[in-house]
């Protein structure tokens, strides 16, 4: 069954899960674990793929943005070369970390091992409504409150 992690941040911006989002691939990455990030839309996926180019500092996460618009094969050649995937609609593979970016909780989320949602201020009505969804269902909750995270 999935696992469901919730990583409380003392910021308040949304920027702040995204920087985030980006320490959890570099963890993930270091256990071989692919990665699927979910954003809403292209715009938020364009600014996780920029993010990630230098975040943390002088660090490359390696990505693709896959905006469902490639073909199956060449799709499964990016994942090879690209552990990392940005992206807004349904991934092609199905294992691994999901770090849901989203607004709303993927159909799909139940395909990967584990499942990150990251709460700010200005996010905490939303996960909060993430977290009821996935209680109701059964799936496991851990819970993070994480200080001085960005240092």
């Amino acid at each position: 069954m999935t696992r469901v992690d919730f990583y409380q941040l003392p910021d308040k911006d949304l920027d702040a899960s995204l920087r985030f989002a980006c320490r959890l691939c570099l963890k993930a990455l270091g256990s071989n674990m692919p990665v699927h990030i979910r954003v809403d839309d292209q715009p938020q996926a364009q600014t996780v793929d920029q993010l990630m180019w230098d975040y943390p500092k002088h660090r490359l996460v390696p990505h693709a943005v896959i905006d469902g618009q490639e073909d199956p094969k060449a799709h499964a050649a990016a994942r090879g070369n690209h552990p990392v995937h940005i992206g807004w609609q349904e991934p092609s593979h199905d294992t691994g970390l999901l770090i849901n970016l989203g607004s709303d909780v993927p159909s799909f989320f139940g395909r990967f091992d584990r499942v990150a949602e990251i709460i700010v201020d200005e996010s905490k009505t939303l996960r909060r409504e993430h977290y009821k969804f996935y209680r109701q269902r059964g799936y496991p909750l851990h819970h993070h409150a994480l200080e001085d995270w960005d240092k």
